[in-house]
């Protein structure tokens, strides 16, 4: 095969000269050479072509810049000058859509960037935010080119502030389908949504040799910062999946839930599930007694048109639930308590996690439902330590700050500040229903009477039963389900069996909401 770096020829004739440019198209498809081909497919890793072959729709990518080639000189640079310097970049289609892309290519510079590699994703960047399209990055490189020197960390910096000048604006998915190290690692974080591929995909800022030189640890890379690593523990994952092929098809599953940009709602479609279909079985799903655990992802399941869901973050924070979902074919964003993970309560974790997932929802118009089953924040001395209510009130913030349609729905408990932060009628929740199961109350009922009346049991002959009278005292008069509705903080109490159809009306309510927010530069949420 001719060597990439050779110039081209002249031509006598514009035929020979199309005949030349075929030719060196061919080269830049193939790449530099079969044994970097072999070599990458031998790591159980795609090439870059083969990568956006499955993310696009068939025949609908357009190259930007495959003939370019990087200027540096020294250190054997200038004899090795290979077409795309390491980056495909262009746009094409997702079910239709445009989406914008650019895919390191490892077998080129080890996917390093320079500076020329630098100015191609600059300049796709800026063309998916002036097209207003999605615009997904399939990271496999080493970091920056070594031999090109600062001006490669410069090319970074254009990357990190092209990511939050496209913030809220266009959808951004960062997929990581090997090693990424250093300040590369910086613009996934900057983006929407990170997806990883177990085994083959790292992502950290100093590596396993770093580390030990300077802690003394010993760590692989994967146990550093492996998907499984960022997927349940980091939270830096959102994603993560065994192969390549099932990953990019779940990120055209994930586009085909966002809008181009947030100027456009998300895409609606055809639903043959009912409108109006009863749940009956969030009857026996749901126990009645609060203190008996059962998963949410069962209940949203049977909300939901067919039980299809997204789930982001599955494996982080798992005490709540983000899910993007359908609800009679038009996408929600659904933010839950699970009761059966440490009963459902909110901590550092949790709060990060749906704080991101609202914001997420707002900046997309991606209308959300919040369900309930809340019983108040996480004592402990690590909580309070670790900032609990820091990272608490970014929730609170989020919520607040959201002008999407909100809807909540109390299933049994909502005690406390929790109950206000999530979603509460106070803090602007548009509509707000519970069941009949609901417990809304400053804390738990044993809790409340041992505070009330603590002198009356500590005088009693009976202590015990005379708190057991009491807690029922205290339920019958300010826990009873009806006595939120009494003073309107829900605006109904409704059969859970209509919990569908109820959500889906009153989304059809807000779905022309408008809300105007004060002038501002922006605000100043908690960190």
């Amino acid at each position: 095969m001719t060597d990439l770096s050779q110039e081209p020829t002249a031509a006598g004739d514009t035929r020979g000269r199309v005949a030349e440019l075929h030719a060196i198209r061919e080269q830049v498809r193939r790449g530099p050479s079969e044994r970097a081909t072999e070599a990458q497919h031998a790591k159980g890793k795609l090439t870059a072509r083969e990568r956006i072959g499955l993310l696009l729709d068939p025949d609908s990518f357009r190259e930007v810049e495959p003939l370019r080639r990087h200027r540096a000189t020294g250190f054997g640079l200038e004899g090795k000058k290979p077409y795309t310097d390491g980056v495909v970049t262009g746009w094409g289609t997702v079910e239709g859509r445009t989406v914008f892309v650019y895919a390191h290519d490892f077998r080129i510079f080890g996917g390093a960037l320079g500076e020329a590699h630098a100015a191609k994703i600059h300049k796709i960047m800026d063309m998916a935010i002036a097209a207003g399209a999605p615009l997904v990055s399939l990271n496999d490189g080493a970091g920056a080119r070594i031999q090109e020197g600062v001006v490669a960390l410069a090319g970074y910096g254009g990357i990190f502030q092209r990511n939050t000048k496209a913030s809220g604006v266009i959808p951004q998915i960062s997929v990581m389908l090997g090693p990424c190290a250093g300040g590369a690692a910086y613009s996934p974080a900057l983006t929407d949504f990170v997806f990883m591929v177990r085994e083959t995909a790292q992502m950290f800022i100093t590596g396993p040799d770093v580390v030990k030189a300077v802690t003394g640890e010993e760590i692989s890379q994967n146990g550093l910062g492996g998907a499984e690593v960022h997927a349940a523990t980091s939270g830096v994952a959102h994603f993560a999946y065994d192969d390549e092929a099932t990953c990019l098809e779940e990120v055209r599953y994930l586009l085909s839930m966002l809008p181009a940009n947030n100027r456009e709602n998300p895409p609606a479609a055809q639903s043959a599930d009912p409108a109006g279909r009863r749940c009956e079985a969030l009857l026996d799903l749901v126990p009645a007694d609060g203190n008996r655990p059962y998963d949410m992802r069962a209940v949203i399941e049977e909300i939901v048109d067919d039980g299809e869901v997204l789930e982001v973050h599955e494996r982080w924070a798992t005490n709540i639930l983000c899910v993007l979902a359908r609800l009679d074919g038009q996408v929600v964003g659904i933010v839950a308590n699970q009761p059966s993970v440490l009963a459902g309560v909110l901590d550092i974790e949790a709060s990060e996690k749906a704080a991101r997932f609202v914001q997420m929802c707002d900046a997309f118009n991606i209308p959300i439902v919040t369900l309930l089953d809340v019983p108040g924040f996480l004592p402990g001395v690590d909580q309070e330590h670790g900032g609990i209510i820091r990272h608490g009130a970014k929730l609170l913030y989020a919520y607040c700050n959201a002008t999407v349609p909100r809807v909540s729905v109390v299933l049994r408990k909502a005690y406390g500040g929790a109950y206000i932060v999530m979603d509460s009628q106070s803090i602007g929740a548009d509509v707000t229903y519970a069941w009949p199961t609901n417990e809304i109350a400053v804390m738990g009922a044993e809790g409340a009477a041992n505070v009330i009346f603590r002198r009356r049991i500590a005088a009693a002959d009976d202590p015990d039963e005379t708190r057991a009278e009491l807690v029922k005292e205290y339920k019958a008069e300010l826990m009873h389900p009806y006595y939120a509705a009494e003073r309107g903080l829900v605006d109904d109490v409704i059969d859970p069996a209509d919990t569908r159809t109820v959500l889906v009306d009153t989304l059809a309510m807000l779905r022309n909401k408008h809300a105007d927010l004060p002038a501002r530069k922006h605000g100043n949420p908690p960190q």
